[in-house]
């Protein structure tokens, strides 16, 4: 039998939260989460990586019973929680857990809006259960990080089916037996690559943390049992995910240290790690007084982490530039802005930036922590400037205002849900606490 039984203990935690239990200020983050949710996916809505996902799902789809962000047709709530949680994520504009690098709104908030509208379930239900997810998606990757992503796991597929699952699980009213049941279900099908980041694939991942989660959970309703060790049992998720494994880290603190607090939102549509970056080439451009076109070099300095996931000089389209340092830095500085706009296809073409990628190189530098870099650039007459961001623009260091995150709801909703009423939607969300339906939430994100 395993010493820490990892499993049961977050079984029991969430099975056994009640409301009371969770203070004000996670109350209030869990508000600011599932916002952010969905202005992402609302964004993402028209990306054509979610239209040929609907093409491929439609012929196949059950009973309308959830709707589709963005969308006017309805479907069964496992298609509907696969095509909400990729849309949430498909732009690279969705919430990050610093900590493990982790996207956990989106398999999360997907699977509890999908069974909330199959199911019923008030809007205090919802942000519960969501809050659960998250912290349950989280600190399993706590227990398996650094070296789980270092494998090449992408971690929003492989742990947020965890949180889908919890947060499910408690929507579902699931006893501590069934919840352990929804958490093995889970692990079983626990699968996401790194490889798969720039591609659309990547969506396929998180679009199957959400329903697989979810599905997880109804199974476990069901009776259908599962290995009651399944994170960390000898072959469990833990032992088979990585190769350092701190248990530990999965359950210290439960209930009292909460993990959504670690929670940032992102100012750029982009890998976290890069917004230091941008922070910095964007000062940069304020100060020089060169043209743009004269920089002879770029030096960027960071984690580790910075140059080994975004190291892409050579891209092809939008989706890939969104984990590029170098198309990262180029449109930084060439365009003064870094949003939806400046990772697409049309400005990865853009002959200006592809000569400014060509010039930036990176350095490791293990003193850097992974929300901070040192960038310094050098212009052909000589001039070197240079700009060290600590704690980049969106992370808890620095975090987004309340005014800031509406913005970017309203701009998301702008490229490609212009029919959202997006101050009703705000208002709406950030009331959710007191909605009799939470589910009122997702008609108010459809064509009507």
């Amino acid at each position: 039998m395993a010493a820490q039984p990892i499993t049961r203990r977050l079984a029991e935690f969430v099975a056994g939260s009640h409301w009371r239990d969770i203070p004000e200020k996670v109350r209030c983050e869990g508000v600011r989460g599932l916002l952010n949710y969905v202005g992402c996916a609302l964004g993402g809505c028209g990306d054509e990586a979610i239209g040929l996902a609907i093409g491929v799902l439609s012929p196949i789809f059950g009973p309308p019973q959830a709707g589709i962000i963005g969308h006017g047709e309805r479907c069964d709530l496992l298609n509907a929680a696969f095509l909400n949680a990729a849309s949430a994520n498909v732009l690279e504009y969705d919430d990050t857990h610093l900590p493990t690098v982790m996207h956990p709104a989106a398999p999360v908030a997907a699977a509890v809006f999908a069974l909330a509208e199959a199911r019923g379930a008030s809007g205090v239900e919802l942000l519960h259960a969501f809050i659960l997810g998250v912290e349950v998606s989280c600190r399993v990757g706590n227990a398996v990080m650094p070296h789980h992503y270092r494998r090449g796991a992408h971690i929003t597929a492989t742990c947020g089916i965890f949180g889908a699952a919890a947060a499910a699980g408690k929507l579902l009213g699931l006893d501590p037996v069934r919840m352990n049941w929804a958490l093995g279900n889970a692990a079983t099908q626990s699968a996401g690559l790194v490889e798969s980041l720039g591609s659309m694939s990547k969506s396929i991942g998180v679009g199957n943390a959400a329903r697989n989660g979810l599905m997880g959970a109804l199974f476990a309703e069901a009776g259908f049992t599962a290995a009651e060790h399944a994170i960390e049992g000898k072959y469990g998720f833990a032992a088979v995910a990585s190769d350092t494994v701190d248990l530990a880290k999965a359950t210290a603190g439960l209930g009292e240290n909460w993990e959504i607090l670690a929670n940032a939102y992102k100012p750029y549509p982009c890998g976290v790690v890069l917004f230091p970056v941008i922070d910095a080439c964007l000062e940069l451009r304020r100060r020089i007084e060169v043209p743009v076109d004269k920089i002879s070099k770029v030096v960027v300095r960071g984690h580790p982490l910075l140059r080994e996931r975004t190291d892409r000089p050579d891209i092809g389209d939008g989706r890939s530039a969104k984990v590029s340092l170098q198309h990262s830095i180029a449109v930084s500085l060439l365009y003064g802005a870094a949003g939806i706009a400046q990772f697409t296809d049309a400005a990865v073409a853009d002959p200006a930036v592809r000569a400014l990628r060509a010039r930036v190189t990176a350095e490791d530098d293990t003193a850097i922590p992974v929300e901070a870099a040192v960038v310094s650039i050098e212009c052909a007459d000589g001039t070197v400037l240079s700009e060290h961001v600590k704690n980049g623009r969106g992370t808890p260091g620095r975090p987004m205002s309340d005014l800031e995150l509406d913005a970017k709801v309203v701009e998301c909703a702008g490229f490609r849900a212009g029919f959202v009423d997006t101050a009703a939607l705000i208002a709406a969300i950030r009331d959710i606490a007191a909605l009799g339906d939470g589910a009122h939430i997702m008609r108010m994100t459809v064509p009507a």
